[in-house]
């Protein structure tokens, strides 16, 4: 498995309750581009419209070789899950109040590009807080052992 894309903002931002994988419908430049290893996924999300869940500013750079056919860096891509599991995760979108966040992309074993996505509830700011505080003394810790 070859991790293209990370969001490292996601596990502070958010509680992630699950995970999900998903194929996701590309270019072929797109592809070419992910290969090298260029793209972002910090400020995507995903969004469901009329039944079909899609990721949403997810930035796959242009193809440095590509042509006049290139793709454009931050259209909206379709995920592709089963219709039983779509709807499983739009109900408790709707719900309990929930987001769809893109946590990284990746080539599986036999070369296909997917996506995870986790369910998550946004944390607050004494939750925020928290976890720098846990990180800090963790550190903190770390230190005296090693001395």
């Amino acid at each position: 498995m070859k991790i293209v894309a990370t969001n490292k903002k996601a596990r502070f931002q958010y509680h992630i309750l699950e995970t999900y994988e998903a194929g996701i419908q590309l270019l072929g430049t797109e592809v070419k581009s992910l290969r090298n290893g260029s793209a972002s996924i910090s400020e995507a999300f995903c969004k469901f419209e009329d039944g079909e869940l899609f990721l949403i500013n997810a930035n796959i750079s242009q193809y440095s070789h590509g042509t006049h056919w290139n793709h454009d860096p931050l259209r909206k891509r379709k995920l592709l899950m089963h219709k039983r599991e779509l709807l499983r995760i739009a109900q408790k979108v709707k719900e309990r109040g929930l987001t769809l966040i893109p946590t990284k992309i990746y080539f599986n074993d036999k070369g296909i590009a997917k996506v995870e996505i986790a369910l998550a509830k946004g944390k607050r700011l004494y939750d925020k807080r928290e976890d720098i505080a846990k990180r800090d003394l963790e550190r903190r810790l770390k230190r005296r052992v090693d001395y």
